[in-house]
């Protein structure tokens, strides 16, 4: 198991930044989702990782995963935040101050119960940071 994923790490990591950046831009552009604050934050640490990890696919460069890691460890940070102010409203919201912007509070739609799209982001950084992590510790050993 752990042979195919290191052999399709690059491929794995690049097929969950794709469909990240392309189902962030399809609930904006869309579905008209106007993101709010965080998300900005949040399509700054992936959208770059689907240009990095797709041009590494091309190259064959495994080092991109050493840029990769440290993005999807910051943006996932910033979307377990923002998950955490949609779970408990009443928390400080940085969006709520800033007058371009939707209320960070705000939840398009919820799944089960408690998938949100900050939920969805927060995955989508974790997969990346696992398959990253475990390729990295065993490219080295």
């Amino acid at each position: 198991m752990e042979k195919l994923i290191v052999k399709n790490s690059i491929k794995y990591a690049f097929i969950v930044a794709l469909t990240a950046t392309l189902g962030s831009l399809y609930l904006s552009e869309v579905r008209g989702f106007a993101p709010c604050r965080l998300c900005w934050f949040q399509r700054i640490f992936m959208y770059p990782q689907a240009v990095i990890l797709g041009v590494a696919l091309i190259k064959k460069y495994k080092d991109a995963l050493n840029y990769t890691f440290p993005l999807s460890l910051i943006g996932g940070i910033i979307a377990i935040y923002h998950y955490y102010l949609q779970v408990f409203p009443n928390a400080y919201a940085p969006c709520a101050t800033v007058g371009f912007s939707i209320s960070c509070n705000e939840r398009f739609f919820t799944y089960f119960g408690y998938i949100t799209i900050p939920w969805m982001s927060f995955t989508a950084f974790l997969l990346i940071a696992l398959i990253s992590f475990v390729s990295l510790k065993i490219f080295k050993d």
